[in-house]
């Protein structure tokens, strides 16, 4: 095969790389790679490097690199219809097929689902939603969203704003005045060493309680979470931490939003983390696992309680006023339908729960009494492992010496690929669905000579 040897040059002098450090890439300083295949979970690059994804690119490839069967339909799809808009009433065969299988899938509760691009516009369309819903309800002032500190729901104006991290803020003019923050459900970073589980669920309900009376639950419309923090850390939440939240909703009639980009479609082991953590939500926001990111598209699942409402404002004020010109676009609908039918076929979401577990317990295993090892934790294919300067006085490092990057670094040069998470010395892990056992076993063997390698 042919190589362009002015591609590295285009890209250092054209491209413009998210989450990238500007001027270091243009200046030749930042890691550059350009990637051109992959199959199962390893991926290939244009110098021949075969590394095993322990990322799934962005949580995102479910079923794996590879597919033909996705791409044979993203195919099909554009030789039959390219594109369509989806307004007025307006659909095609695959988008209304795979509405129709994301409903089949959905928790119980949810009555329609709306198709956009990304997590991010499916948030934005989530609180639009809510907003509308409220205005119809006579309820102008309900419009505050309670968002988590550490949470990662996006990189808009509102998303970036429900973001609950540093470095999505910082220089941005986030977060916007509507959206207010409480406890993040991350028990190993809980503000007292002696709390139990139980006391540290009492804790996020009071402080969220307390925010609740200074804000003004006639000012609040909704709470936005991941039923499993993801970019924030990949924490999952402690025992009794989501019933007890929901109590407090209840009470207060806000309204729930489960952010399941990541934890949507199979990656806890269950079809969808609602499900796995018996949350009842009012709307879901999903994407990643829709297409396993063969082609752009996010869904918003709509509860029957807004849907209802949603009707009745239509009923009094015409077209809804909301779309995207992508929404329910054909292409990454016929790829939808392709990675649903073989998330089924292939027992991925039962492979999520079994080896995932293996995975992050054999971690938990191999690293667990490791002196610079804080915690080991992880739910289905899912798992962080977080460095620690002092076990025992739980002190962490300076930010500035980079320990987790630097170990992330070192498992590159061995082969796979992890993810230092922001805030915090933490090795993240989320791998395509489809990883064996074998395959998680070189995660950890790797990840185990690299802590090794840079602390000892």
């Amino acid at each position: 095969m042919l190589t362009n040897d002015k591609l590295a040059e285009w890209d250092r002098e054209s491209f413009f790389h998210p989450s990238t450090h500007l001027a270091q890439f243009a200046r030749g300083e930042a890691a550059q790679r350009i990637v051109t295949g992959g199959e199962g979970v390893f991926i290939q690059d244009r110098d021949g490097t075969r590394l095993l994804d322990g990322f799934a690119g962005l949580y995102c490839v479910n079923v794996g690199y590879g597919r033909k069967e996705i791409a044979e339909a993203i195919a099909d799809q554009a030789r039959q219809l390219s594109y369509y808009h989806a307004y007025a009433g307006h659909g095609s065969e695959a988008s209304i097929t795979l509405a129709k299988m994301v409903m089949d899938r959905a928790p119980k509760g949810m009555a329609r689902v709306y198709f956009g691009l990304g997590g991010s516009d499916a948030n934005e369309t989530n609180i639009k939603l809510v907003w509308y819903y409220n205005n119809i309800l006579g309820r102008p002032e309900k419009k505050k969203i309670i968002s988590r500190w550490r949470g990662y729901h996006g990189s808009g104006l509102m998303t970036g704003s429900l973001t609950g991290l540093e470095l999505f803020h910082k220089k941005f003019d986030l977060p916007l005045a509507q959206v207010i923050h409480t406890e993040a459900p991350y028990y190993y970073r809980r503000p007292q060493l002696d709390m139990s589980e139980a006391d540290f669920v009492a804790y996020c309900v009071e402080q969220l309680e307390a925010l609740i009376a200074r804000e003004g639950a006639d000012t609040i419309a909704a709470f936005i979470g991941e039923p499993v923090l993801g970019t924030g850390g990949i924490v999952p939440p402690p025992d009794g931490y989501w019933p007890a939240i929901q109590k407090v909703l209840d009470r207060h009639d806000i309204l729930l939003i489960s952010d399941e980009v990541v934890t949507g479609f199979g990656r806890l082991g269950t079809m969808f983390g609602s499900d796995h953590y018996g949350m009842r939500p009012d709307l879901i926001t999903s994407a990643k696992g829709l297409t396993s990111a063969y082609a752009p598209l996010s869904a918003s699942i709509v509860g029957q309680r807004m849907w209802d409402v949603l009707m009745q404002g239509t009923d009094e004020n015409g077209v809804i006023g909301h779309g995207w010109t992508y929404s329910a676009h054909p292409i990454g609908a016929a790829a939808g339908i392709a990675n649903l039918k073989l998330i089924d076929e292939l027992g991925l979401v039962k492979n999520a729960g079994e080896t995932g577990n293996y995975f992050w317990q054999t971690m938990r295993e191999a690293l667990g009494d490791h002196p610079n090892v804080g915690e080991v934790r992880g739910e289905g294919m899912l798992c962080a492992v977080e460095l620690v300067a002092d076990k025992e006085k739980r002190q962490f490092f300076d930010a500035a010496e980079g320990k987790g990057a630097k170990v992330v670094a070192a498992m590159l040069k061995r082969g796979v690929i992890a993810r230092a998470m922001p805030q915090g010395d933490i090795l993240g892990f989320a791998p395509p669905l489809c990883l064996s056992r074998a395959e998680a076993d070189q995660i950890v063997s790797v990840t185990k000579d690299s802590v090794a390698e840079v602390l000892g």
